[in-house]
C-alpha cells in the first residue's frame, strides 16, 4: 500500500489517496474541493482505478469535491449516518461557511457506525465513531498498517473545533479518550488538517486532552 497525502481546497484540507498497484485499486479518504486534479495523475502513475471514497465527516471542506470524484470514477461512498443531512443537503452548512459556496450533494452508498469493518485494497479497516467536532465524525483504523485516519477529531497538538452545530467539547474529549487514545501508542494518526502525529505523542503532550 502506498499513501499520498493530497491537501486541497481553501483551508486546506487533507485528502488521502491509498493505492495498491498489484490489485490496480485505490481508495480516497475525504474529498476537499479540487482534489480530483491531484488524484487523477496519481491514479495514472500507479495504474489504479479508484474504487472507494470514505468520508470522515460531513463538513463542507471534507466533501466538497466528492460529487466530482464519483462522476469521474464511479467510486462507492462510505460515511456515518449522523452526517447524512450535511452530505445530501449541503446548503444547510452555509451559515458556518466562510464564504457562499455552491456545494453539490454527495450521495452515500454505505452508511457505517461504530465497530463496522470496511474493506479496500485487500485490507480491512475498523470504523470508530468519534463525535464532538461533528456528529458523524469517524476514524478508519488499519490495524495491520498501524495507521488511523481521524478527520477533525484530533490534530498534532490540538483538537477539532467544538463551536459548530452538533459540536461538544465534552463529547469530543470522551471520543478522544475512548476511541483514539485506546489505539496502540505507535499508531500514526492522519488528521483532516496539518501534519500526521501518533497516539503516543498526543497522549503525552496534547494540551486539550491529556492521556
Amino acid at each position: 500500500m502506498k499513501l499520498f497525502p493530497l491537501p486541497a481546497g481553501p483551508l486546506p484540507t487533507n485528502g488521502y489517496l491509498l493505492t495498491n498497484a498489484e490489485r490496480g485499486e485505490a481508495l480516497l479518504i475525504d474529498a476537499p474541493e479540487g482534489i480530483w486534479a491531484r488524484v487523477e495523475p496519481r491514479l495514472r502513475e500507479e495504474k489504479c482505478r479508484l474504487t472507494d471514497l470514505w468520508i470522515t465527516h460531513g463538513h463542507w471542506d471534507h466533501m466538497e469535491g466528492g460529487a466530482e470524484i464519483v462522476r469521474e470514477t464511479g467510486a462507492q461512498v462510505t460515511a456515518h449516518p449522523a452526517d447524512r443531512a450535511m452530505l445530501e443537503t449541503p446548503a444547510i452548512m452555509r451559515d458556518f461557511m466562510d464564504e457562499d459556496r455552491e456545494l453539490e450533494p454527495l450521495m452515500v452508498n454505505r452508511w457505517v457506525e461504530q465497530g463496522a469493518r470496511c474493506g479496500a485494497l485487500g485490507l480491512e479497516a475498523e470504523v470508530r465513531h468519534v463525535p464532538g467536532h461533528c456528529p458523524g465524525n469517524v476514524l478508519f483504523y488499519f490495524a495491520t498498517k498501524r495507521v488511523a485516519f481521524v478527520g477533525d477529531a484530533i490534530f498534532q497538538g490540538s483538537i477539532g473545533r467544538t463551536d459548530l452545530p452538533g459540536g461538544s467539547f465534552e463529547m469530543l474529549e470522551r471520543s478522544i479518550r475512548t476511541q483514539i487514545y485506546t489505539l496502540p501508542g505507535g499508531t500514526k494518526l492522519y488528521p483532516g488538517h496539518g501534519p500526521p502525529t501518533t497516539v503516543e505523542a498526543e497522549r503525552a503532550s496534547n494540551p486539550y486532552v491529556r492521556g
